[in-house]
């Protein structure tokens, strides 16, 4: 409701009850109504007010300005099927040059009136910006540019382009269009669709934006960084919902006319213009990574299909991925994790599938690349964040998985798991709890209160063989069909990971018996899923790992259910066949299950059901033991 939302955001920042309501209210705002017109600034009325008093009272310190700028921008933003603007295709084709004016047919909003005076402003409007345009083009790469851009700026200013939000943002939305009519206007003349581009236009309007962010200075900037971040991020951030503005209206209205190549020019060049100018001062770069990160959401693959294979390239570039994951106090984590899951939600139902073209081939192996690059430069990252990723991760993308589970952190060393008579409960790490990210507030959906009642009361006593079964099950048969299962696979990743954590801290008994019941009243698929969720825990060690080895190995020794000793041991040996890594922790969970007399491992006629059975189970087992322990196979 945004109604309340709005009368909310605005009392508790009205109240003066810390930073979080107003940092939260301006990314809504922003992200929701700016960049991607969600809604309506009437909908949010209420906190723009409030933002808008913040910002004149000096409450926002250095970026008072910034904040300003984005309520007006909310205040004049309208959602997308009530625009008025136009891309034309006849535009786009009949560009000849930088410095010739587009045609009547493409249409900028302005003032209300007649059409033919319309019209006229319009042709004017592109007349001026594709001078401006072209008269930077030419001076844009001389030795001595600052001169003759300090006079070109003069005139701009002149101009009166810059005044207001509203005659940027018009001015801007003109370049984009005159650049992009620029580069494209051979396309249809040529067959092939890697045909050769002009990005002179291109070039000639990243580098205006970026000399304009980059002498968007004043005096008290050499005392406050920060201030002139958020300044040239707000600048930033104002071209980029122009261009993503234009990519979405562009791609939705003609997708298969959609070329990708000159957006993707802008913002690498901006990548380079903007980003490396100020590699020397984190404070001034990451406002600026930020506004990057929020429009690369707004074209994520699920919204804008044809940008997919540049919005991959353009997430894990070197100007890009390192700064972002680098940042002081990890303040870039949480944007990386956004984009790195909406990639792999447009990967999900492809791969679950097995739907996997060409093209869906490629963005496999780029993400799996650009995975391996982060398990081995920034293993942390996904230490930190791997149940969120899992969650994303379908059961069948097991090399994947195992890819984002294998990371540990940098400064530990792992004891390797094949040492004879290993004692995992006496390495040290192996009470530590592991860093993550969670909040079982959202992603429980509601059960925690129930859940906490049952765990400290063993109380409602039909919880675990009625009520619970029934809520981790998808309730609208659209639901079911979207996602390919009946279960809903995050809230029993997120019910597995609570009830094992509660345990560690509490010591209780209770949790490793909803367990047990849980594997033994579930079917076969949700029995499956519930395993698969164990397992995800299984890392490197630390006081999860250990725990929830001792769960699994638990279950296999104490459930009498031969189906359940089976489909253990599946979802153990699947993650193990595949290439690796494989995890620390579902090594020596397995090492543990086949070595052990207690669990009678060999026994169990699903080890010797077909001789390629047999022959898998000794072959991984060789792998998993030593010489010394052969004896232990059963031939």
């Amino acid at each position: 409701n945004l109604r309340e939302l709005d009368r909310t955001l605005s009392t508790l920042i009205a109240s003066r009850r810390g930073g979080p309501a107003t940092d939260f209210a301006i990314h809504v705002v922003r992200q929701c109504i700016v960049l991607e017109p969600l809604a309506q600034s009437g909908d949010m009325a209420l906190t723009l007010d409030v933002l808008a008093k913040v910002a004149a009272q000096g409450r926002g310190g250095g970026a008072g300005d910034a904040l300003a700028q984005l309520v007006e921008q909310a205040k004049r933003s309208t959602p997308v099927v009530g625009k008025t603007e136009t891309v034309s295709e006849p535009a786009v084709g009949k560009a000849e040059g930088v410095s010739e004016p587009l045609g009547k047919s493409e249409t900028i909003a302005s003032p209300a009136g007649s059409k033919e005076s319309a019209g006229k402003e319009n042709t004017s409007l592109h007349e001026q910006v594709s001078y401006i345009l072209d008269e930077w083009s030419k001076i844009s790469d001389l030795p001595n540019r600052d001169k003759l851009a300090a006079a070109l700026l003069v005139t701009l200013q002149q101009s009166g382009f810059l005044k207001s939000d509203e005659t940027a943002e018009q001015f801007f939305k003109s370049l984009v269009e005159i650049a992009v009519a620029h580069c494209l206007k051979d396309q249809n003349q040529q067959s092939s669709p890697a045909s050769v581009l002009s990005f002179e236009a291109v070039d000639a309007f990243i580098k205006l934006v970026a000399f304009l962010i980059n002498r968007s200075a004043n005096e008290s900037d050499a005392v406050n960084p920060a201030a002139r971040g958020v300044r040239r991020a707000s600048q930033l951030f104002r071209v980029l919902g122009v261009v993503v503005n234009i990519m979405q209206k562009t791609s939705k209205e003609n997708p298969s006319a959609f070329n990708p190549r000159p957006f993707f020019r802008m913002f690498i060049g901006w990548y380079m213009e903007i980003l490396e100018s100020d590699v020397g001062d984190e404070i001034i770069m990451i406002p600026s990574l930020a506004a990057i990160t929020d429009a690369l959401l707004a074209l994520q693959p699920l919204r804008v299909p044809a940008f997919a294979f540049s919005w991959l390239e353009l997430v894990s570039h070197r100007c890009f991925m390192p700064k972002l994951l680098l940042a002081t106090g990890q303040n870039g984590w949480p944007h990386f994790q956004k984009l790195l899951v909406a990639l792999l939600q447009f990967l999900e139902p492809y791969l679950r599938n097995a739907e996997l073209t060409e093209s869906i081939r490629l963005m496999y192996k780029g993400t799996l690349r650009m995975l391996l690059v982060l398990l081995h430069d920034f293993p942390e990252f996904l230490c930190k964040y791997h149940f969120q990723l899992c969650d994303v991760i379908p059961s069948s993308c097991i090399q994947m998985r195992n890819l984002m589970l294998s990371a540990f952190p940098r400064n530990m060393r792992l004891p390797d798991p094949f040492t004879p008579n290993l004692k995992v409960d006496l390495l040290p790490e192996i009470s530590e709890s592991p860093r993550i990210v969670v909040d079982f507030n959202t992603s429980l959906m509601g059960l925690q209160g129930v859940v906490n009642t049952y765990l400290s009361m063993r109380q409602p006593a039909n919880f675990m063989k009625e009520v619970l079964p029934q809520k981790l099950l998808l309730s609208e048969p659209e639901e079911v069909q979207l996602r390919g299962t009946k279960w809903n696979v995050p809230l029993i990743n997120a019910l597995v990971l609570y009830i094992g954590m509660n345990a560690i801290h509490k010591g209780q008994a209770i949790p490793m018996e909803m367990f047990q019941q849980l594997v033994c009243e579930m079917d076969a698929e949700g029995r499956y899923l519930v395993l698969n969720a164990i397992v995800n825990q299984l890392r490197y060690p630390n006081s999860h790992t250990h725990y929830f080895s001792c769960v699994l190995l638990y279950l296999f020794g104490e459930i009498q259910m031969e189906v359940v000793k089976e489909q253990i041991t599946r979802v153990l040996l699947e993650r193990l066949i595949v290439n690796r890594p494989h995890p620390w922790g579902l090594l020596i969970t397995f090492i543990e299950l086949i070595k052990n007399p207690r669990y009678s491992f060999w026994s169990f006629s699903f080890t010797r059901r077909a001789p390629e059975i047999e022959r898998l189970f000794q072959n991984v087992a060789r792998s998993c033991i030593t010489s010394e322990d052969e004896k232990t196979l059963v031939s």
